[in-house]
């Protein structure tokens, strides 16, 4: 009986210990994860939003034969001699726009790039014709930026770079999503019933753990405003529990994938190199010139993709100036769904020499890499195609809320703290008593 009873002090002690833990990790996280979750259900459906929101950009009227993408990104160059195309789309959809991404050049009058506002442009596949641009990265609310403002909030906080690292953002958000993976694991340990005491001869026979677990699960009816958000925080993240797990691994995942994620695979499964291990990268703020254009470097990835079998179109091919290396994408609007559902492959080619460095193609790799291409996937919902897209929605509407009530909780229980401590302490004598009492 003594030990049983010792026992069950040492589980009181735990549990106060880590609820502790909870509540601290919980205030820590709780802003940062309101604002993934509701960010998070928003650009779920960033590209039908971004198109309702600015027609103007993503719609055209011009009906015939497209111009090469090399043709429109020489177009841009001409509209705007300041600067140069780094991303250029390879495949276009009737009736809409395509998009280019550039960067400036360098100004020979101060040696520094040119300062735009602007880095996105939205061209007319079939006459060339630049239709806008935008700046998808500026800190905007304006129909013209919202959704880009929006996805670089959610991942970055767009925390700018700074000590000569533009990763901070990541790195921030990333330690939020692992501090709030291991939470939910603290979590659960809290809704499961504190150990029983133990009972004499003769004592009502104790109660099952699923039967003392039951209540965790449900929200009670007719409760108070109190009790009712309390059951909701417990109850909700309960039944949504290993979703919630999934959303803050494949955070911490995709914000930290560099720095920890891949690693820690490396220990457990044989990896592919990261690129950007292998490539020394440019100083921030400066570019690793490329020798060879679009048009080589597309032929070049059209003939691989012929030599490897690959009959899915090229889509996209993106300069990455400060690694020095083109990525070729291949990905069939035809086949329906996103780019981010495990039908995206690519090409990585050396702009220097047109060496291919590399490859990603969905379901192809060692154990570890295949687990690294489905973080994406799994964390936008987007490998469930539409169902998966409405339950991140709806789950990140579910993140928003249970951080919301547990900031109720702490504020209810340390209102209720103070006014304990308040009506504890001993109220001074009036005159009236002193003068009585003598």
């Amino acid at each position: 009986m003594a030990s049983a009873l010792a026992a069950t002090r040492r589980s009181a002690s735990a549990r106060r210990f880590w609820t502790a833990v909870h509540r601290i990790a919980g205030l820590a996280t709780a802003l940062f994860l309101m604002m993934a979750g509701l960010t998070g259900a928003i650009i779920s459906w960033d590209h039908e939003i971004d198109e309702w929101l600015n027609p103007d950009l993503f719609l055209v009227d011009s009906r015939g034969p497209y111009r090469a993408p090399t043709e429109m990104a020489a177009a841009i160059q001409a509209w705007d001699t300041r600067v140069v195309a780094s991303y250029l789309s390879l495949s276009f959809e009737e009736g809409h726009s395509a998009t280019f991404f550039v960067r400036p050049l360098k100004n020979p009058a101060t040696g520094k790039p040119y300062k735009l506002d602007y880095n996105q442009v939205f061209v007319d596949p079939v006459t060339a014709r630049v239709v806008g641009t935008r700046d998808s990265r500026a800190i905007s609310l304006s129909t013209r930026e919202l959704m880009p403002f929006l996805r670089k909030l959610h991942y970055t906080l767009h925390v700018p770079p700074f000590w000569g690292s533009d990763r901070w953002g990541y790195w921030l958000m990333g330690g939020v999503a692992l501090v709030w993976l291991l939470d939910s694991l603290v979590g659960l340990y809290l809704t499961l019933p504190p150990r029983q005491r133990p009972v004499g001869p003769g004592a009502t026979a104790q109660r099952g753990l699923l039967t003392r677990w039951a209540p965790a699960w449900r929200i009670r009816r007719g409760a108070g405003a109190y009790k009712l958000n309390f059951d909701f925080h417990r109850a909700a993240g309960l039944w949504v529990w290993g979703v919630l797990v999934l959303l803050a691994f494949t955070s911490f995942s995709l914000n930290l994938k560099a720095e920890v994620f891949h690693p820690l695979m490396s220990l457990v499964s044989k990896t592919t190199p990261r690129l950007d291990s292998q490539l020394p990268p440019a100083p921030l703020g400066t570019v690793v010139p490329a020798r060879h254009g679009f048009d080589e470097v597309i032929a070049t990835a059209r003939a691989e993709a012929a030599r490897r079998g690959w009959t899915t179109p090229m889509s996209g091919i993106f300069y990455n100036a400060r690694y020095g290396f083109y990525n070729v994408s291949f990905f069939d609007r035809a086949v329906g769904g996103d780019a981010s559902n495990m039908n995206l492959s690519n090409l990585y080619i050396d702009g220097r020499d047109l060496r291919l460095l590399g490859s990603n193609q969905p379901w192809v790799g060692t154990a570890a890499d295949v687990f690294g291409q489905l973080q994406l996937p799994l964390h936008s919902g987007r490998i469930l195609g539409l169902p998966g897209r409405i339950a991140i929605t709806l789950m990140g509407l579910v993140v928003a809320g249970l951080s919301f009530s547990g900031l109720v909780i702490w504020w209810r229980k340390r209102t209720g703290r103070r006014a304990a401590a308040c009506n504890s302490r001993p109220r001074p004598m009036s005159p009236q008593t002193v003068g009585g009492a003598g």
